[in-house]
């Protein structure tokens, strides 16, 4: 059995790395987006809200106002309902509409908000009517390919 001795270099870089590792655990399981304190709940209806979750996050303008709470199929309009926490902050005009957006090709989806001109607010509970749903990369690609037959 042979025997092995690990220099200080060795040892100190194992604890830098296990200390970095340990970081980033934490970082990324404390808590995202406003607390259930500092925020107030609001609905939407989506036709398809692929790509997104509970915790995805909810975006004005590029920067983040929130979080997706919830999300349940409704059997009688088939729809996909989600409630999404915004921080108390940030008050939406009434006529404001939701988008299911993404980040590029590679990245992941989140949800954007896109203010009204309505001098009327939403308040605690209310609904977003104006939806878009998320569009599908692969539907988008085979109408691209599928169109360009015949021309």
């Amino acid at each position: 059995m042979a025997e092995t001795d690990y220099s200080l270099p060795e040892i100190a870089t194992g604890a830098v790395v296990l200390a970095a590792a340990i970081g980033f655990f934490v970082y990324a399981s404390g808590p995202g987006g406003p607390s259930e304190a500092g925020s107030y709940e609001l609905t939407a209806a989506f036709r398809s809200a692929e790509g997104i979750a509970v915790g995805t996050e909810v975006r004005l303008a590029g920067v983040r106002i929130g979080t997706v709470t919830g999300m349940e199929l409704n059997p009688t309009t088939f729809l996909a309902e989600t409630t999404f926490a915004v921080a108390n902050d940030v008050v939406l005009p009434d006529d404001s509409a939701i988008a299911i957006s993404s980040e590029g090709l590679l990245g992941g989806s989140f949800v954007e908000v896109i203010p009204g001109g309505s001098p009327f607010d939403l308040e605690e509970g209310g609904e977003i009517l104006d939806t878009q749903s998320s569009v599908s990369l692969i539907t988008l690609l085979l109408r691209f390919f599928g169109g360009s037959e015949g021309s």
